[in-house]
């Protein structure tokens, strides 16, 4: 049976203090809450910490897209995952299929790890940026991307809703597909090139939509993530 598909807020907002408003808003509903870099780097640790304290039930999403040679890779994985604190974290695919079988080999035996997914292609490249980096154009090396995190043993991968039931359909119906980018009832897409809403995103079998400006710059965030629950 396909699972239901999950949302996660992203927390992008200019202080902690500004993004605990916001997740004091919305913490009687089941989300999951995106930590990115500029969060993290600011507001470290003790921000998860926060985050547990308005309801210990919140899924925390550790998106910092591990790129690095493989032991140091594997060492920052190790740490997220002893937090406790950490349901799901990245690593960038493109560092590659044996820095990825590290990750997965230092984390294996710590109990509850979190769900570890790779980055194929970033949701701010159209096709032509992407071929002047990887040289292949974004459907097939996500392909790629994602068939080499599936065999390193990864649960999943970010990437666009554009790309994921092919993803899917390479790999598992299992593996897990959480997608950026997301404007849910089409909203502006800013600086993002590849954007789905939710309905495109239920065809295309998503696991997570990602979802941060369309919630935390409307006026009624509450409401936002109550229409997006009730579409999903």
């Amino acid at each position: 049976m396909k699972k239901d598909m999950r949302l996660c807020v992203s927390l992008d907002l200019e202080s902690s203090a500004e993004n605990l408003a916001l997740v004091e808003k919305i913490k009687d509903y089941d989300v999951w809450l995106k930590v990115g870099f500029r969060t993290y780097l600011r507001d470290g640790k003790k921000f998860l910490e926060d985050l547990k304290a308005i309801n210990p039930n919140f899924k925390i999403f550790l998106d910092l897209k591990l790129y690095d040679i493989p032991n140091t890779m594997a060492d920052a994985a190790e740490d997220i995952s002893k937090f406790g604190l950490v349901d799901m974290f990245n690593v960038h695919a493109s560092a590659g299929i044996e820095a990825m079988q590290t990750v997965m080999n230092r984390i294996k035996d710590i109990p509850n790890r979190p769900l570890v997914l790779a980055v194929t292609a970033l949701t701010s490249f159209d096709n032509v940026g992407f071929k002047k980096i990887y040289g292949e154009d974004i459907d097939k090396k996500a392909r790629e991307f994602a068939k080499a995190t599936f065999e390193a043993g990864l649960d999943g991968v970010v990437c666009s809703a554009f790309e994921s039931l092919d993803i899917k359909n390479s790999t598992s119906k299992e593996f897990i597909t959480l997608c950026p980018g997301i404007r849910p009832f089409g909203e502006d897409s800013q600086d993002q090139k590849r954007v789905a809403d939710i309905n495109f995103s239920k065809e295309n079998s998503v696991d997570f939509i990602v979802v941060g400006r369309p919630i935390y710059k409307n006026s009624d965030p509450k409401a936002v993530v109550e229409r997006i629950l009730e579409n999903i």
